[in-house]
């Protein structure tokens, strides 16, 4: 059922040449022994695993699903999948970025990201059972007492167990400090926690031997609204001091979301029945442990959207190039054929290269934020620790909205190359779109995210992150605004820079009088800064292809083609965007309610 090659001549080509990972890491005491060839070797072997382990159990995933016992309350997750993680487990990948300390390789985020890219082109819903793990492994690294920490983060790194995040309930998802699950303290210094969740990704199967649940719920006498929430970790079975398992604690599965995508993966509505759960981090400030989980799933999510993006155009191509149709219009290309491959069509090209784009530009996007998290957890100077968190915080939305947006337009354009064959599941694009559109919700919907960015990434800090961000921008444009051959790309990255200055500014003036100002722009606000974003990383990857566009290797003409396709294709939607942005509240606002 089609195929997946990790692209790692574009991995390679992003880590080295755009991003010289190697020298960034140097400075990095923790990672100054990382080199290019521990990179590659990492990365070939992680395209090995993903396309002969987890990609062929993508499409039967996807077909067969999870299996609900109602009577046991046991969810089975598809054929094959126990067995693709007990390889994953005993190759060491849940390890990889992981502390030493806690049975980790110590590697850089930038690698495990690539890792990442790989695993979710080849199998989206397998992957969420260890990615989620890793988001709990986080939290509990941030926030988990000592004894936790010494407990549950040696079998969360080993893969032994597996995690999950439990936010959502029936009626609240965004609006979390509606949440109506109860913990009441034990004497042992244990709580009881009682209510149900849904929506919980992974909340129950068969592939680890135990799982760990972070629960939000609220303490006795509790603030009202999000002020009051506390954070808990509540394991599957009970651990002995040894790590050894108890007694079955009563959270349970009480049924399987019915899903348009993610088969493969058990969504599962959750019954906490006085289950027993330990505190984590300081009573009613759950939400900001949490968000340790939370920020992390958000840039797993644009992984997500680059994964789909990438195998989509994979696949896409192969039947473009094999499939035949009708004649160019101008002239026969294939004489010794009855018709033409519908590669020579313009607008097939047009859709493929929509999706080459968004995915090369997604992958330096990608590359650059882990090794910007990289920079904050690990660089030896403070300013430079505190301006990659203020980068990083600023960026992470746009990483989780532009990315899944752009992967659904992907997605869906791929879908339509094949034409009806599109819509056939045994061609698998159709699973593709499917799987690409919950991205866009989960996780804080891509409208939270826009809210995020304008709201409190930009306007709360008068612009600072951006400015920041803005800066590196221009520099760029002002070491290289000379070049005459640089100028297609140069003159619209810097034109884009000035109106993103300008449209915030006038947000932010509109927004002062009225906060409904800020929530009408938001959304194309955030694709305005996302082409920025892309922009500067396509123009200085257009610098490298120029370079060495005549060294014989067709990759830098297919990088310089694919950025000229950009800037000439993709870019100018800013500017109906800006317009949108500008256009205000009054035409969203003015309708009563009753007479939509």
């Amino acid at each position: 059922m089609g195929q997946y090659v990790a692209p790692l001549r574009d991995m390679q080509f992003v880590m080295h040449e755009l991003l010289h990972v190697e020298d960034e890491l140097k400075q990095l005491p923790k990672h100054a022994e990382i080199d290019a060839d521990i990179i590659n070797q990492v990365l070939e072997e992680g395209g090995k695993f993903t396309s002969q382990v987890l990609f062929p159990l993508n499409h039967s995933g996807d077909r067969e699903g999870c299996h609900h016992d109602k009577t046991t309350h046991t969810v089975t997750a598809p054929k094959g999948f126990k067995e693709a993680y007990k390889q994953y487990v005993e190759a060491g990948w849940p390890a990889l970025s992981c502390d030493p300390e806690f049975g980790g390789q110590g590697l850089p985020l930038v690698i495990n990201n690539s890792f990442y890219e790989m695993m979710n082109s080849a199998n989206q819903a397998w992957t969420m059972y260890p990615g989620l793990s890793h988001g709990a492994y986080e939290c509990l690294h941030a926030h988990g007492t000592p004894e936790q920490q010494a407990l549950y983060l040696p079998k969360l790194v080993s893969g032994e167990w597996t995690g999950t995040m439990c936010l959502t309930e029936s009626h609240c998802g965004t609006d979390l400090g509606m949440l109506r699950s109860k913990a009441e303290p034990q004497a042992d210094g244990s709580y009881s926690i009682t209510g149900s969740k849904i929506f919980i990704s992974a909340g129950e199967h068969d592939m680890s031997e135990n799982i760990i649940h972070l629960v939000l719920a609220r303490l006795p006498g509790a603030p009202e609204g999000s002020k009051g929430i506390s954070l808990f970790l509540v394991p599957k079975f009970l651990p002995n001091a040894d790590g050894s398992l108890g007694a079955r604690n009563p959270i349970t599965c009480g049924a399987i979301e019915e899903k348009m995508g993610i088969h493969g993966n058990s969504t599962c509505q959750m019954n906490l029945d006085g289950a027993t759960g330990w505190l984590i981090g300081a009573p009613h400030k759950g939400l900001n442990a949490m968000f340790v989980f939370m920020n992390a799933a958000r840039l797993g999510v644009g992984m997500q959207g680059l994964g789909l993006t990438e195998v989509a155009y994979q696949n896409a191509l192969v039947y473009a190039k094999d499939r035949i149709q009708m004649r160019s219009l101008s002239g026969i290309k294939a004489p010794d054929r009855p018709a033409d491959p519908i590669i020579v069509h313009p607008d097939v090209r047009r859709m493929l290269l929509t999706a080459k784009a968004y995915a090369e530009g997604a992958r330096a996007f990608c590359s650059y934020v882990a090794l910007q998290l990289d920079k904050e957890l690990n660089h030896p100077d403070e300013q430079v620790r505190k301006d990659c968190a203020d980068e990083v915080a600023l960026l992470t939305p746009v990483v989780k909205a532009f990315i899944t947006d752009n992967a659904w337009t992907s997605t869906s354009e791929c879908m339509q190359v094949y034409g009806g064959h599109g819509f056939i599941a045994e061609w698998g694009m159709e699973q593709y779109v499917r799987d690409a559109r919950i991205n866009m919700i989960y996780e804080g919907t891509n409208t939270i995210q826009s809210l995020d960015l304008l709201g409190r990434k930009v306007l709360m800090d008068n612009g600072a992150k951006l400015k920041k961000f803005g800066a590196k921008v221009q520099a760029f444009i002002e070491e290289n605004g000379a070049d005459e051959a640089l100028s297609e790309f140069i003159t619209p990255l810097a034109d884009l820079g000035d109106k993103v200055s300008k449209l915030t500014m006038e947000i932010g003036m509109k927004a002062f009088q009225n906060p409904d100002e800020a929530g009408a722009a938001a959304v194309p606000y955030l694709r305005v800064v996302g082409h920025l974003v892309y922009a500067y990383f396509f123009a200085q990857m257009a610098k490298i292809a120029l370079a060495k566009q005549d060294s014989g290797d067709k990759f830098y003409v297919s990088k310089l083609a694919t950025a000229r396709f950009y800037f000439a294709r993709l870019l100018p939607e800013t500017a109906m965007l800006i317009r949108q942005a500008r256009s205000g509240s009054g035409s969203l606002m003015a309708l009563e309610a009753d007479l939509f």
